[in-house]
């Protein structure tokens, strides 16, 4: 028997034979050519043929898995017609006299290294989505057929260095019972995926994949990102009780629906999903979410291939609030930096973006940007129940700045003749000193939202990506839950509501921590709305308790 461990990216047991698949684009190697303008031509060809198969990925995928988990290939539909992509496969044939295929993947892995460099999560793991679309062009022109993941035979778990997005909505469940890999991501879209289609599956094996053999019978624990090859019947046994009663376990959360988020002394909390592009609110809507408590822009910013316009994000977020219905929608402002570039905004370089120019630093000195971003909130606010927060403000100064710019929107939308809705403003505590500062704060906004993956990163002075003091990084330590003790305090004396849209929101370990801490709301991803109010219908605030924070 061999115990191997990763990362569970979705939940579930899975119990069969292991079948490795080789499914890794052979590298290009550098040549060059004669005749450019053919070469280009040749990309052109390969690219719209792409776009072509991705539309085809697109309405499977909606039949599939629905149409907000499809929207994927849609994105990469606009990543190939990207202006930026094109013109620098165009400018590496003409001017560097490259091959179309070289000149595709070495453009689709400068593209994937800038994504990968940036901090926000759901941004860093678009970089798989960009080796996704730059593989299936540069086979296409090496006229390679793509491995067919839908032609495996029989029930198997599959075991890859990774899948793509594109492979993984074409597993078929029935044959399919799960898959590894050696590496990945917990929010990459072949997770979301994977989670969508309820196909369990470990991640981030590393080295320890190559200890399997093909054909060895493994059980595949989604729950706790562990493999175990050749169990003994025991364990097989004890595993095969786990699938059985998680089923029921997915079954019975089914019937949470419609049920209030209410402890059992009558405290109500708002669980509210997380989404980063408008098509996410089928998924909030699905899993009966309350509201949206974190909803990041920068997708406009990174899809658009520019600045986007008024026009184009009012109807952004006119859309989530109309189908959002009347449910609180907060929308977090612009969030961009150093770490994450964005076509048409140029930002120098840091040594360390994490502590630099960005955020609402960006947005207070960027007026302009800033306020096309208000205006269309502003307008937007007519169709629904807006609040909109400021991420990474540390001082008094910046909050009034940043209401007096809201003001001044109004102002213009005013003379302008345009109208305009009322929003909820609030700030976004992610940082030491606005949690230490939130009783001045707090007379000055409608809400606090603590997003405890910076605010742990920066209490602790731990680089959330950087492996190696990984295991530092915990939202859990009793220096971030004083801070959030701090603040969710701070709010409930000057009557202003506290939510957590941060991970953590998500940690069923927290949850009775964090509503006696005061917090009322939680944001957690929309698959996880339902695991919380079932963990918050457990919850008796009433009952007398050790305060946690007393131990500290």
């Amino acid at each position: 028997m061999k115990r191997l461990t990763g990362i569970g990216a979705s939940r579930g047991v899975a119990i069969g034979k292991v079948h490795f698949i080789d499914n890794v684009v052979k590298r290009v190697e550098c040549d060059t050519v004669v005749d450019t303008v053919l070469e280009m031509e040749r990309f052109e060809e390969a690219r719209l043929k792409a776009i072509e198969m991705l539309e085809e990925l697109h309405q499977k995928a909606k039949n599939t898995v629905g149409p907000e988990e499809s929207i994927i290939f849609e994105i990469h539909q606009l990543l190939l017609r990207d202006n930026d992509y094109v013109n620098s496969v165009h400018e590496l044939i003409a001017k560097s006299h490259y091959s179309a295929a070289y000149a595709a993947q070495q453009t689709g892995e400068r593209f994937a290294q800038m994504f990968s460099a940036m901090e926000d999560a759901y941004l860093r793991e678009r970089s798989a989505d960009m080796i996704d679309i730059s593989s299936r062009v540069v086979r296409l022109l090496q006229g390679e057929a793509a491995y067919d993941v839908s032609q495996i035979k029989g029930q198997i778990i599959i075991a890859a260095k990774d899948l793509l997005p594109s492979e993984t909505i074409q597993l078929d469940r029935d044959r399919v019972l799960g898959f590894v890999t050696s590496g990945g991501s917990q929010v990459s879209h072949s997770s979301i995926l994977a989670r969508t289609m309820g196909i369990p599956s470990v991640i981030g094996l590393g080295d320890q994949l190559a200890e399997l053999v093909d054909g060895d019978m493994i059980v595949l624990d989604g729950f706790n990102g562990v493999l175990i090859a050749n169990p003994p019947d025991k364990l097989l046994k004890d595993y095969h009780c786990k699938q059985a009663e998680y089923q029921l376990y997915r079954e019975r959360l089914q019937t949470l629906k419609g049920v209030p988020s209410r402890t059992q002394d009558g405290v109500e909390i708002e669980i509210y999903g997380n989404i980063g592009h408008p098509s996410d609110v089928d998924s909030v809507l699905a899993n009966d979410g309350q509201g949206v408590g974190l909803f990041r822009t920068e997708f406009l910013y990174m899809e658009y291939g520019g600045i986007p316009s008024e026009q184009t994000q009012f109807e952004a977020y006119r859309s989530v609030l109309e189908r959002m219905n009347g449910r609180r929608v907060v929308v977090r402002t612009l969030d961009l930096g150093a770490d994450k570039a964005a076509p048409g905004i140029s930002l120098p370089a840091e040594e360390n973006p994490a502590l630099g120019y960005r955020a609402l630093r960006i947005c207070l000195k960027e007026q302009a940007l800033f306020k096309t971003q208000l205006r269309a909130l502003l307008r937007a606010a007519l169709y629904g129940h807006l609040a909109i927060m400021f991420p990474m403000v540390i001082s008094l100064d910046e909050i009034r700045q940043a209401k007096e710019l809201v003001e001044i929107c109004r102002e213009e939308l005013e003379q302008e003749g345009i109208p305009y809705g009322d929003m909820e403003l609030g700030i976004m505590i992610e940082t030491p000193a606005a949690a230490l500062l939130s009783d001045l704060f707090a007379p000055e906004v409608d809400f606090f939202s603590i997003g405890t993956n910076d605010l742990t990163q920066y209490t602790l002075a731990v680089d959330r990506m950087n492996m190696k003091v990984g295991d530092l990084y915990d939202p859990r330590n009793p220096a971030v839950l004083r801070l959030v003790q701090i603040a969710a305090e701070s709010a409930r004396r000057h009557g202003i509501w506290c939510g957590v849209c941060g991970e953590s929101a998500a940690d069923r370990r927290l949850t009775e921590h964090y509503l006696r801490m005061g917090v009322t709301e939680l944001s957690v991803t929309p698959a996880s709305i339902l695991e919380m109010r079932e963990k918050v219908l457990s919850i008796n605030l009433s009952t007398e308790k050790e305060h946690f924070m007393s131990r500290v």
